[in-house]
Order: C-alpha cells, then structure tokens, then sequence
C-alpha cells in the first residue's frame, strides 16, 4: 500500500481505487478504518478514490503521541497527503465525523480546496451536533420496519445515557437492514480504534465560531448530501450546517441512512458525480 510520512514521523497508508482524477476520501466513525467506505457505491468508475487510514487506524501507524488522534491535529496529516500526492489543490470526500475534519481542513486551507463533498456529515466542527431528539425523531420513522419493536428500547436507552451501545439497534443507520447492511455492520468493530476515537473530538478539537467564520469566506463549491432517515445529522441539521458555506447545495437521498451508497448506490454515485463534474444537479436515477 502506498504511505507516507508526516509532519511528526508518522507513517500514514492510503488506498487507491480507480482512475481517474484523484479525490481524497476521508472516513469517519471517528477513527474508522476506510476499508469500510468500500468503492463507496463504484464512485471509482468516475474518480481515482485516495482513500486515507488515519493515523491509528487500517494499515496507517500508530502515533508515538496519542494526542495527535484529536480532529484538529489531523489536518496535518491531510495537508501532509495532498503535498504527497503534488497536487495544488483536491477534490475532498468526507463521511460522518470525517466531515468535521474537512472542514477543518477547509478552513485552514481554503485555497487548497477544489470541491467538497460532504456526506452524512457530523457538523461538530460548526458546534452543531446531532441531538438525542434528532436521533429519536428518525427513528421513528422506521415503526413499520419488522425488526422496530426489538430495536427501539435498547436505542431510546442508548440515547438516553442508561444504556451502552446494543447492535440490536444497528438497523438504524442503514436505510436497508439487508445482508449487506449487516456484513458492513459486523465489521465495526475491528475496523475502528476506540483509544483514538475518544480523543478524536477531546477538549480543544473544535472552535465553532473561528470555523464558521473561517468558511463563510471559502470559494470552494460544497456539497452537503444526507440521507432521508439518517438521525445525525438529518436532513434538517444538514441544511443548516449548509447555511455555513457561500457556495453550498444540499441533497437528500432518499430512503437512505447514514451509510448511503449502500442504501442506494446508483443515486448516490449519480449525485457526487454531477457535483464533483460541475453539472448542475439534475434528475437523479433512483
């Protein structure tokens, strides 16, 4: 696997997939390997995916200072990529808790933005997270699915504090629980580094307000896409974290989850493509 080397020594991995012109992947979790992200529904048909294992995770080494695992110390390692790569400027793609370390990222190095996309981003770099009640109220939109009955108690204890994380309710953040959702599931947990996932949004991670300011300047074109039944963020919370941006534009994929190139991977492919091209969005297949 190509790596290299950052700022402190550390010895990063990254995963190509495809041809193409080089877009730069960040994955969430926090601190989930990218093996999980896949060829991201066959993105890879249309753009070379540059796929990072953050430091601590995959194949990427662990750091000699686990401080370094907090969201705003990784952007070093994103900029040490893209010098890598000698590329003037990139083309990002960030999932989840991937999301707020592009905007980091983004309001660090503007101008070394091209396009951005960001997909089922958790906005806790905006100081905007998704709520218990935001959780709640997505949930409830699956009372007609047959595995709801199960699942709804241990979740409601999840969001409420009183109870740990049950994978009975793993269902939640598919908008499919199929064979696939399942497989993607059971992963999880050898994929992501829990040490460093603690550390990952730690006291001193974010300031909202330099942030936002930082991005209400930025040139670059974004793309804030969410999944119709996805709880954090849904779509109302990725509108708004939309409103951040100057030049923005918002997509809600139907009938998907926080995972949505599993969900659906046609519209998904069809809807990054036409952003990452510059086309004007028009009707997406489904």
């Amino acid at each position: 696997m190509p790596i290299f080397t950052t700022r402190d020594g550390t010895r990063l991995t990254y995963h190509l997939r495809g041809r193409g012109e080089p877009l730069i992947v960040l994955p969430g979790g926090p601190m989930r390997a990218c093996a999980y992200l896949g060829d991201l529904g066959g993105l890879d048909a249309h753009r070379r995916l540059v796929l990072l294992d953050l430091r601590g995770t995959g194949e990427s080494a662990a750091p000699r200072d686990p401080a370094t695992y907090r969201c705003d110390r990784l952007v070093d390692d994103v900029e040490a990529l893209r010098v890598h790569l000698g590329l003037d400027r990139v083309d990002l793609l960030a999932h989840s808790a991937g999301g707020s370390l592009a905007m980091l990222y983004a309001a660090r190095h503007p101008e070394r933005v091209g396009r951005l996309a960001l997909i089922a981003a958790t906005p806790w770099a905006l100081g905007m997270p998704a709520t218990a009640e935001d959780r709640r109220a997505a949930a409830l939109l699956r009372q007609d699915e047959p595995w709801y009955a199960e699942a709804f108690p241990a979740f409601r204890a999840w969001l409420a504090g009183t109870g740990d994380y049950d994978p009975v309710f793993a269902p939640f953040f598919y908008g499919r629980w199929d064979e696939a959702a399942r497989a993607h599931e059971s992963a999880g947990d050898t994929q992501t580094n829990d040490e460093a996932a603690e550390v990952f949004g730690a006291d001193g991670a974010y300031d909202p307000p330099a942030t936002r300011a930082a991005l209400a300047g930025l040139p670059s074109p974004v793309l804030v896409l969410a999944g119709e039944l996805d709880g954090g963020p849904r779509p109302e919370l990725a509108r708004r974290s939309a409103e951040v941006f100057p030049h923005a534009e918002v997509a809600v994929q139907p009938g998907a989850g926080h995972y949505p190139w599993l969900d659906d991977p046609e519209w998904f492919v069809g809807r990054v493509t036409e952003f990452l091209a510059g086309r004007p969005a028009g009707r997406t297949p489904s």
